[in-house]
């Protein structure tokens, strides 16, 4: 299911609410699609059934002056997958918050994640993910580059393990490429344990510029600097842009970085 939301002005606001409900045992793949201009606050919920297998995708392509904030609530059924991927690459202030919890054991979250910041550009994540349930596992990934004088991005990464969820698995990282002077990236990643049985809990975050040592290998090979530049970026994002199962979309969001690192 694609679901397109096209703005045609940022000087009024919208408010919008969505309930996705997935039937259990189903298969369903979900697309958001947002561009144009506007000023858009939206609260998104989905029910995922047990047993249910689904992939959310949401795109915010938005024209420089649009502003955008949303909350996503995602409960997960018993021995349900869901992986949920946000892609941000427009937008002059874009806020995304992700909540995630369980109504029974077994189920599977996760949230990936990719974002491109420009110059006066703002965009904003925060997950939570709440194990409420005995024998869940999440997974947070987010990666995002920023270029350009005041590009600020801002990402935060909640998980709280609960007494009662004993025996789960869960990390969270987040990476940021710093590809220009001026930009400024902020990563908070949070872990909170109530019960000392669980199978694995962790959390990362790294924040650098390009490593040098990749790029004199490239270089070393007789690749001018500046496509050795473009080549780790691509390949700095290719790791969770490749894992969206809807193929034409793969194709836009690496034109997209293309588009975005020609102003490098």
């Amino acid at each position: 299911m694609r679901i397109t939301l096209t703005g045609e002005g940022a000087d009024r606001t919208v408010w919008g609410h969505v309930v996705v409900k997935v039937a259990p045992f189903s298969k369903a793949t979900v697309l958001f699609d947002h561009g144009g201009s506007a000023t858009y606050a939206a609260a998104v919920t989905y029910l995922i059934g047990d047993g249910a297998q689904v992939e959310v995708v949401s795109l915010a392509d938005w024209d420089d002056d649009a502003v955008h904030a949303t909350q996503n609530s995602i409960t997960v059924g018993r021995d349900a997958t869901v992986r949920f991927f946000e892609f941000t690459l427009g937008g002059d202030l874009v806020r995304s918050s992700t909540n995630v919890d369980y109504a029974g054991p077994g189920g599977s979250a996760d949230l990936l994640g990719v974002y491109f910041a420009d110059a006066g550009q703002h965009l904003e994540h925060r997950q939570f993910v709440d194990h409420t349930a005995p024998k869940t596992r999440s997974n947070v990934e987010y990666k995002g580059a920023l270029q350009g004088q005041d590009a600020h991005t801002v990402w935060i990464g909640n998980v709280l393990i609960r007494k009662v969820a004993e025996g789960i698995e869960t990390f969270e990282q987040n990476d940021n490429l710093v590809l220009t002077d001026g930009a400024k990236a902020d990563s908070v990643p949070n872990l909170e344990i109530e019960t000392g049985e669980i199978a694995g809990a962790g959390h990362a975050s790294t924040t650098g510029r390009f490593d040098d040592l990749h790029l004199f290998y490239l270089q070393s090979r007789g690749i001018p600097e500046d496509e050795a530049r473009r080549l780790v970026v691509h390949g700095f994002f290719n790791d969770i842009i490749r894992r969206v199962g809807v193929p034409d979309l793969v194709e836009r969001l690496e034109a997209a970085v293309e588009e975005e690192l020609a102003d490098v």
